[in-house]
């Protein structure tokens, strides 16, 4: 047994691959380097090379190793990388994957889709044409991606003499530059791709360098820890359900971003805070699995079929959660056409989450080729932009440093990306102390063995707050105690909840001559509290509140998924200022305002009968 242990380490040791990205401004012969690595570690095909020497010598071309890469007819047309090329090879230690990313400055969209997944860099710098802007915008992306394990590749030192004076003044300069940005370059590599000077052997025509070749350097780079040790992550792609020959289950699907899941661990999904455990892991035509780990596309079913959608995050109850807030502080590249605006809507795409936001305010903006900083009220295209982003309703996500692949962002505008980042650090809202509430309470919750679903099959509804508001206290009762009547007479399982009653018992403790404001939240967090309970039993609560505003309703939200709140608004202007669902009038006829009210219910799912 000691002995298998040994060989499948042996084995996974052989095995093991990294992602490598490749970078520098264009012309400065990344494709080159690259063309020369799979050429001297013998990874091409056989006849290979020898195709291309032979198709140059025809169209009387110099025969260039970037051509190996270089396939698709426009880009040697243009004569440069327009996408992000992926390139296998191998060395005695590990398997390579290379992404050769854009140079260009109008590529650089590519060139950050394709560092995103990197684990180390190589850096690329023409000897001599020296340090260029996108060479400093290069490098500052690499750290915006949280990428540190840097080499720095000196190319076509043939055209300079293989000067030694020459290539310290370059080292110097970029050395100085990279620290600004927290990037510690591994080594500086002085290079020859065209004719292979300390690509994969070293120079006889530099021996004043005592350093590592290219080949040599990527061996040295370390991997980063698994993503399977981290804490259990996957963002919920969809659920999809069965519902023919008897079959009813609901699978829950995504990609696992981080950790790994066992059969019978206990998953609690966020924002929303449902939690069941796994019963099942289910794929078509596949042998039964018990277990999942980062990397894999999997789906799993639960012992409780509880109400999942796309964009919630999963995560183990037994494991730190993800964070969790309407506002972020990010790092931001921005690509698009048009700036980016303060208090403009923008869609953000995080994990599987595609949520609304806006830019809230702007730190600083960094001017990528010399790190200073510029005063401006937009950012604009090729800038990095230090700012607060604020969603409407909160989002799961984690911070980038800790989990990256959930603390990655891009920002869509106008139906195309625009913009990406990372998220820096999670910020409180005004919800932030009742939300660390909720979730204390959910992960405590004891359930009872009755699930939603049968309760609703069994009341022939689904649980709904109808959140009442209106400028008149008496007149807001008056309507909620009628609209409760008339719901039971129609056979539904309904309360009414008046906050009369709740200030004269729950909330007898608290004084409101104290602090008004803070007591003011206080009664609500009770009375969201008492709703919570009432709809994990089933019903449909009526809530009458007067003068009801954003935060209150938010953080209401906050306590109770929104997905079950109607609100409901007597105030002709109210849609404006707390996106009722429905608006009506204070003189409007009971009846008219009951039949509106009850189509809604209907059209939501909320009641089923065809009254």
């Amino acid at each position: 047994m000691k002995h298998t242990n040994e060989k499948k380490q042996r084995e996974a040791k052989i095995n093991e691959k990294m992602n490598i990205v490749i970078v520098g401004h264009v012309d400065h012969g990344k494709s080159t380097i690259i063309g020369r690595l799979l050429s001297d570690t013998g990874t091409l095909p056989e006849g290979k090379l020898e195709v291309i020497r032979e198709n140059c010598r025809i169209n009387s071309k110099p025969f260039e190793y970037a051509f190996l890469l270089d396939a698709l007819k426009d880009e040697q047309a243009q004569g440069i990388t327009i996408d992000a090329a992926r390139v296998f090879f191998k060395t005695k230690k590990r398997h390579y994957i290379i992404l050769d990313a854009p140079g260009h400055i109008e590529f650089l969209r590519n060139m950050i889709t394709g560092a995103a997944r990197a684990e180390a860099a190589l850096l690329v710098i023409d000897a001599g044409e020296g340090i260029q802007e996108n060479s400093r915008r290069h490098g500052y992306m690499l750290s915006l991606l949280g990428i540190t394990q840097v080499a720095v590749v000196i190319n076509k030192m043939d055209l300079i003499n293989f000067s030694e004076e020459k290539f310290n003044a370059i080292v110097s300069e970029y050395q100085n530059f990279l620290k600004e940005v927290k990037i510690d370059p591994k080594e500086f590599i002085p290079v020859s791709g065209m004719q292979g000077d300390n690509i994969s052997n070293k120079s006889a025509r530099m021996k004043w360098y005592a350093g590592n070749t290219v080949l040599e350097a990527l061996d040295s780079f370390q991997k980063k820890k698994s993503l399977s040790e981290l804490p259990f992550r996957m963002p919920v792609q969809d659920v999809y359900k069965f519902t023919g020959y008897g079959d009813s289950r609901r699978i829950i699907a995504g990609t696992i971003e981080s950790g790994k899941v066992v059969v019978g661990d206990e998953i609690i999904f966020y924002p929303s805070g449902k939690k069941s455990t796994i019963k099942s892991f289910e794929a078509f035509n596949e042998p039964q699995s018990f277990a999942a780990e980062a990397g894999y596309a999997t789906g799993f079913t639960l012992s409780e079929q509880i109400y999942i959608t796309r964009g919630e995050v999963a995560a183990k109850k037994s494991e730190p959660p993800p964070r969790m807030t309407t506002r972020i502080l990010v790092s931001i590249f921005w690509l698009g056409h048009h700036p980016m605006e303060k208090n403009r809507e923008y869609f953000v795409k995080l994990g599987t989450t595609k949520a609304s936001a806006v830019l809230e305010d702007i730190h600083r903006i960094v001017d990528a080729s010399t790190l200073q900083y510029v005063s401006k009220s937009q950012i604009e295209k090729h800038d990095v932009g230090e700012c607060i982003l604020k969603f409407k309703k909160p989002v799961a996500f984690d911070v980038a440093e800790e989990i990256a692949p959930l603390g990655r962002f891009v920002i869509i505008d106008n139906f195309e990306i625009s913009g990406g980042g990372i998220i820096r650090e999670n910020l409180p809202d005004k919800q932030t102390w009742v939300r660390n509430i909720v979730q204390q309470r959910n992960s405590r919750w004891l359930k009872s063995k009755i699930t939603c679903g049968e309760r609703a099959e069994k009341y022939n509804q689904k649980a709904a707050l109808l959140l009442l508001t209106g400028s008149s206290e008496s007149e807001l009762n008056n309507f909620a105690v009628n609209l409760e009547k008339s719901l039971f007479e129609d056979g539904k399982i309904v309360y009414y909840i008046g906050l009369e009653s709740i200030a004269s018992g729950l909330d007898a403790d608290i004084d409101n001559a104290a602090i008004p404001a803070k007591n003011q939240k206080e009664h609500l967090r009770r009375l969201g509290e008492m709703i919570h309970i009432f709809l994990d039993a089933g019903m449909i609560v009526i809530a009458p509140i007067e003068g009801l505003t954003k935060d209150d309703i938010g953080l209401i939200e906050a306590m109770v998924n929104p997905d079950f709140i109607e609100v409901i608004s007597f105030l002709d202007s109210a849609r404006e200022k707390i996106d009722a669902d429905l608006v009506f009038k204070q003189d409007d006829e009971f009846i008219n305002v009951y039949a509106r009210i009850k189509q809604v219910l209907r059209a939501r799912g909320i009641i089923y009968s065809p009254w």
